[in-house]
């Protein structure tokens, strides 16, 4: 079972990923191309799951949660139970050690980090890090949270599977950038 992280965020100017616990932008095209990296699957009895902070989990919408297609893995020190919309797990090394046992270990087609800040950081300094899928939305908007410093040993690569070349939607432009360590 493969273990790669891979990460997938959307920034403003700035490096702004939300604000109010909300997305700072309404693009539709941008939340497809979200919704279509985390959900699909090579294989059809295999499911992708997502990773993200309880602070994340909160930020979305009660009736989109959980995320539909896909397993919601929740990182907090907290002691929560979510019933079967979510696993809680301490940190990405338990949520890693959780994929690998049964049941996941035959469901589990990749790993997805969704956020917020904190676990962005912890997953790009993991060694499990393959790539981050970033979306550069080219205007600054107002923000209270932040994506982290992407290191220095990170660089550019392709992928073709992402739209090339400069976005468009409300008058906003944006651009997909894939990276992977040096």
């Amino acid at each position: 079972m493969n273990l790669n992280l891979y990460l997938i965020a959307a920034t403003c100017e700035g490096m702004g990923i939300g604000v109010k616990g909300a997305l700072p932008w309404k693009l539709k095209n941008e939340m497809a191309f979200f919704a279509s990296m985390t959900t699909n699957t090579k294989n059809p009895d295999k499911k992708n799951v997502v990773l993200m902070g309880r602070r994340t989990w909160e930020c979305i919408p009660k009736k989109h949660r959980p995320l539909q297609k896909r397993i919601n893995i929740i990182l907090t020190s907290q002691t929560l139970d979510y019933g079967d919309d979510a696993i809680v797990c301490k940190s990405i090394p338990h949520a890693l050690e959780i994929i690998q046992k049964p049941p996941l270990k035959d469901q589990v087609e990749r790993i997805w980090v969704i956020g917020g800040s904190s676990v962005y950081k912890a997953a790009m300094e993991s060694p499990n890090f393959h790539r981050l899928y970033l979306t550069r939305i080219k205007k600054h908007f107002d923000c209270d949270t932040f994506f982290p410093p992407i290191s220095n040993n990170f660089v550019l690569t392709q992928d073709p599977n992402i739209p090339q070349g400069v976005q468009e939607e409300n008058d906003i432009q944006f651009v997909y950038e894939v990276y992977e360590r040096k």
